[in-house]
């Protein structure tokens, strides 16, 4: 009998938002959702297209199938829209690590609830479900937004990794790693319950 794979296909509700696995039938409806905003023009991330979220779709499923990454769609639970995409990644089961990455949501949603429940979401499931360890945050060191948003969960900054990727247009990426480590969860886990009272 094989045993149940650390990263398991799961949907997790919260009061605002649910994160349903992604599947190849969401491709039309995630393209909608970014071209609020048109968020693949943001360079110094990666946001799917019409031409490219097949592409985009496949290697989030191929890495779920090496039990590296699960993937998500952001549904509202009011509209049952989908609003963007999240997932956990780079997955480390032996050593009970994880990233939560690839996250970006519709513009109308960015600075809601939405990530703040999101991110509740995961982080509870990677910590007293999973039992991680530690969870990893990366982004683009010109990201700024993004990195005052990690910074907001209570993540502690790792470091930087210069020359960490090279880019579509061949430019380089230095990737800023976040962390939280178990230890902290319980003080992350009430400022994030804080924030989605006060958010409500």
């Amino acid at each position: 009998m094989n045993a149940q794979p650390w990263l398991a296909a799961v949907e997790l509700q919260g009061k605002n938002v649910t994160l349903v696995p992604l599947t190849s039938d969401h491709a039309a409806a995630l393209v909608d959702a970014a071209s609020d905003g048109e968020l693949w023009n943001l360079w110094y991330t990666s946001v799917p297209r019409e031409n490219s979220v097949k592409s985009y779709i496949e290697f989030a499923l191929a890495q779920q199938n090496l039990g590296r990454a699960l993937a998500f769609v952001v549904i509202e639970n009011a509209s049952q829209k989908i609003i963007g995409s999240t997932r956990f990644c780079n997955a480390d089961p032996a050593n009970r690590r994880v990233e939560i990455g690839y996250t970006w949501y519709a513009k109308s949603f960015q600075k809601t609830v939405v990530n703040t429940e999101c991110k509740h979401l995961l982080l509870s499931y990677a910590f007293e479900a999973l039992q991680a360890i530690a969870v990893e945050f990366r982004t683009h060191w010109h990201n700024q937004n993004s990195r005052n948003a990690i910074a907001r969960l209570g993540a502690k900054q790792d470091g930087i990794l210069r020359n960490h990727q090279v880019m579509a247009d061949g430019s380089y990426r230095d990737t800023v790693v976040f962390s939280i480590i178990n230890s902290e969860w319980l003080a992350v886990k009430a400022g994030l319950v804080f924030r989605l009272n006060s958010q409500s």
